[in-house]
């Protein structure tokens, strides 16, 4: 008996086609995420956790007003903190990260965030993905997080077929275009949430669509 045939990826021309075809849809591409330095996108992003980013900037209006700095979101306490972000999922536990990574930040990077991926994500609340975010958007490095969307995105197109966020991480990393890499995951992401979405893709409004190998697609 034959084997079934394995599924194929996306061509390396059609990946780079691909990101000039979503570059030219959205030229400059931005997290939805509000912040205003790397400390609040830090906050903001370790708060994206289990959250939209429509309920984390309603609740970090308040948060960024009381404390927009380590010191001051320190000062302002677990419950402090607490009181302002418990409209998100598991805010407890992230008021706690946010409290001692704020107090680490003091301690051993002078209040300042880190432009380091080790030094990141040895602070409470961040992993990989908030790492990576945090280093493309405020250190401009061509890192690619990887959440749901970017995650479904590498599977469902073949641009990056992976069984595991890392797998998609590390295949998105070796076939994007180097020129691609710094805005890769904000088209990735905006096209994921908007377009390719998880449980009915808007197949007909998808530029990439005849790129795409997704076998099911909608009219």
């Amino acid at each position: 008996m034959c084997a079934s045939p394995r599924p194929r990826k996306m061509k390396l021309a059609d990946i780079d086609r691909c990101f000039d075809l979503l570059s030219k849809r959205q030229p400059d591409p931005q997290t939805e995420l509000h912040f205003t330095d790397p400390y609040t996108l830090l906050v903001a992003v370790v708060l994206s956790a289990q959250a939209t980013d429509i309920g984390v900037n309603r609740a970090t209006k308040g948060l960024f007003a009381a404390a927009s700095t380590p010191a001051a979101m320190v000062a302002l306490g677990v419950d402090g903190i607490s009181h302002h972000i418990r409209t998100i999922g598991l805010f407890n536990t992230k008021a706690k990260n946010l409290h001692k990574l704020s107090q680490m930040l003091l301690t051993l990077h002078d209040g300042v965030v880190p432009a380091d991926r080790a030094a990141l994500e040895a602070l409470p609340g961040v992993g990989r993905k908030t790492a990576n975010v945090v280093l493309n958007e405020a250190f401009g490095q061509p890192t690619i997080a990887v959440d749901t969307h970017i995650f479904r995105l590498g599977n469902r197109t073949r641009m990056a077929p992976g069984k595991t966020p890392d797998a998609v991480e590390a295949e998105l990393l070796r076939r994007v275009p180097d020129k691609w890499k710094k805005g890769a995951h904000h088209w990735l992401i905006l096209h994921g949430r908007y377009v390719c979405k998880a449980r009915k893709p808007d197949c007909a409004a998808c530029v990439i669509r005849d790129l795409c190998l997704f076998r099911d697609k909608t009219a």
